[in-house]
């Protein structure tokens, strides 16, 4: 059984992978406060709230792009498990071709979900990632990951849009029940909502023109099942996009 753990700004995501399933995930705020014992207490309330014990993880992997929580989580595992689980460095994955100007700026994450993809989906791809921040990453007919973007996220665009202004409130992103909002909430959600669909369909749109070919659209991250069910391209959603792409870097890292 393998612990993969995915670090992020807003969410910590934690699985449990046995060959090719997925046992179960748990979602957690990060917090960077928080020493390796106390994350190794999370683990441990979290194992036990599964009915796992820690003796049956027979090694673990992290992406993180909050660098302060590497090594806490290293430790943390390490504690609870006895195993020094490994920290996915982009540098060092052979697993894809990265083509962008400097692949050292290419963040843990993406490639981990670049990696999975190639795996599950036919190629050309596209992948949006919708967390704190949006993002794209773009794989060619070939394979090669050749860029993407990076657009403010629909959580942190909302609550910039509160703070910034007097007269609207912080709201939920449930979408309203019509696209043409009669109400100050209901026209800030249909913005929200309605904006950030329209906005992944133009993408699409553009980049398959781009592209000269009709891509594989797949979405994960916290905050896709608010905005691709409204959505009028085809978006495959995958939550655990991410875990299985470590699954993925760790067997690949055992073999070598």
């Amino acid at each position: 059984m393998i612990l993969a753990i995915d670090v992020g700004n807003t969410n910590i995501v934690i699985g449990c992978l046995e060959k090719e399933a997925t046992l179960f995930t748990s979602r957690y705020s990060t917090d960077r406060s928080k020493t390796e014992d106390e994350y190794a207490l999370l683990l441990m309330d979290m194992f036990r709230f599964h009915g796992i014990s820690p003796s049956d993880i027979e090694g673990g992997i992290i992406s993180s792009v909050v660098p302060e929580l590497k090594k806490v989580f290293q430790l943390a595992v390490e504690k609870l498990t006895g195993k020094c689980p490994m920290i996915v460095d982009p540098a060092q994955i052979e697993e894809l071709n990265i083509k962008i100007d400097n692949p050292a700026q290419l963040g843990s994450d993406l490639v981990v979900n670049a990696v999975a993809a190639l795996d599950k989906y036919p190629k050309p791809i596209l992948i949006f990632d919708m967390g704190t921040a949006t993002t794209l990453s773009v794989i060619d007919e070939k394979g090669d990951y050749i860029g993407g973007m990076i657009i403010p996220g629909l959580r942190l665009s909302v609550d910039a849009l509160s703070a910034r202004t007097s007269q609207l409130p912080r709201i939920s992103l449930d979408a309203p029940k019509q696209l043409i909002g009669t109400n100050t909430i209901n026209c800030m959600k249909a913005g929200a909502i309605y904006g950030n669909a329209a906005m992944l369909d133009g993408i699409i749109e553009r980049i398959e023109e781009e592209l000269g070919k009709t891509p594989t659209v797949v979405a994960t991250g916290g905050l896709i099942c608010e905005v691709v069910p409204y959505c009028k391209r085809k978006i495959i959603i995958d939550k655990n996009l991410m875990l299985w792409g470590l699954g993925i870097l760790y067997k690949a890292n055992q073999k070598k």
